[in-house]
């Protein structure tokens, strides 16, 4: 009995590997529709019968993505980017060094994990996912290569509850396309990204216009990333 459920098991490994490997590869040509992230707030709102729950997302190509807004979230979130292979290994030595000296948790994940993250898995902290994510973000940095990263990345990230996407996004917060946001505007969006369920776009807390100014300036001290990408 035990041998026959251990078989099963192994089955079932196999077939989730297949699916793993087949949405990577399917996913490096094709729009992603639905997140694994998008289907946890679904799920979140589900539960505690929140009736008024509007996801809200819509794909767009790199091309027709403002460089400003590209330009913006490498500032903010990762900066060594195109530079990497998924992993900021001095980040996440930085990381490990705070967090054993204090109470609050300092993140170091890269856009390539966090891309891995909000695509294939969901939000938490368990180690489970954490191993998930480093062999997704293995998966896509080998298949899909550091343009389409940041595409998938833009059209995937939330800016905020239920807002899904760089478009959606731009839509939502200064009705207008991704492709027209201004630099100020893409800061603004890229200073929420840490916590998009607590930082607001439309309401910005002190807290946010000075990470908006800070992303501003390093963005203005980064070479253009699109130049960065075509360079490596």
């Amino acid at each position: 009995m035990i041998s026959l459920w251990f078989g099963k098991f192994l089955k079932l490994i196999k077939y989730l590997i297949i699916l793993a490997l087949s949405l990577v590869l399917i996913f490096a040509f094709v729009p992603v529709p639905v997140t694994g992230v998008m289907i946890e707030r679904h799920i979140q709102a589900m539960w505690s019968s929140q009736k008024n729950f509007d996801l809200q997302h819509k794909w767009v190509a790199f091309e027709h993505i403002s460089s400003a807004m590209k330009q913006a979230v490498v500032a903010a979130e990762d900066q060594k980017f195109p530079d990497h292979y998924g992993f900021d290994t001095e980040a996440i030595e930085k990381a490990l060094a705070y967090n054993s000296r204090g109470q609050k948790v300092r993140g170091a994940s890269t856009i390539s994990q966090q891309t891995a993250k909000n695509v294939f898995l969901w939000t938490g902290r368990s180690w489970f996912r954490k191993g998930l994510e480093l062999v997704f973000t293995g998966l896509i940095e080998l298949v899909w290569g550091k343009e389409r990263i940041l595409e998938v990345y833009l059209n995937s990230v939330e800016f905020g509850p239920g807002v899904f996407g760089v478009e959606a996004a731009a839509q939502k917060f200064f009705k207008r396309p991704a492709s027209k946001l201004s630099r100020h505007q893409a800061a603004l969006l890229a200073a929420v990204l840490p916590n998009p369920l607590r930082f607001k776009v439309q309401d910005p807390s002190p807290y946010v216009y000075k990470r908006q100014q800070w992303i501003l300036k390093q963005m203005g001290q980064l070479a253009p990333i699109e130049q960065r990408l075509a360079d490596n």
